[in-house]
């Protein structure tokens, strides 16, 4: 069985040195991009069975902007273990999950060294090489979740994308 995998580096967050790291919400700019990340989902038909979410409030809240606009969207399952996560640990959390398509909702540098490892052909994109918030990887696995492995569907950023309103 083939699967997809769809790893999100949260959108813009807000750093007003008001909270902690953890509990650090999205900025404007964040809010505004999430949905634009949905609609493009939603457009290629890459709709989660499972949203995995570090449980950081800005990776929560990117969900949230994301799944407003996806029908039909997972509620996420958080993972306090995806918080700044190394690859290893994002890796062996998309194994655990028993879904076909399976969104990942985390924190750099996990998810640019993950989306790196995993890409069979990694995109020539400047945007690829410093994954900026926000930044979307969509690879399919046809022979089992391993590295060097995945097939690049898509990969986008939110300033690339229309906004949906």
């Amino acid at each position: 069985m083939s699967q997809t995998v769809i790893l999100i580096r949260h959108c813009k967050s807000d750093w007003d040195g008001s909270t902690g790291d953890h509990t650090r919400p999205l900025s404007p700019r964040g809010h505004r991009a999430a949905p634009r990340i949905g609609a493009f989902l939603a457009q290629h038909g890459l709709v989660p069975d499972v949203a995995l979410c570090s449980d950081a409030l800005r990776t929560r809240q990117t969900w949230a902007g994301i799944a407003d606009q996806l029908p039909g969207a997972p509620e996420p399952t958080l993972n306090p273990a995806l918080y700044l996560a190394e690859p290893e640990v994002m890796l062996k959390a998309l194994r655990a999950a028993d879904a076909a398509t399976v969104a990942m909702i985390a924190h750099n540098p996990g998810t640019a060294a993950l989306a790196w490892a995993l890409a069979h052909n990694p995109p020539n994109d400047p945007d690829f090489e410093r994954y900026p918030t926000g930044a979307v990887t969509v690879l399919r696995f046809d022979n089992g979740l391993a590295p060097g492995e995945g097939h690049l569907l898509r990969f986008t950023t939110p300033r690339s994308l229309p906004d949906p309103r």
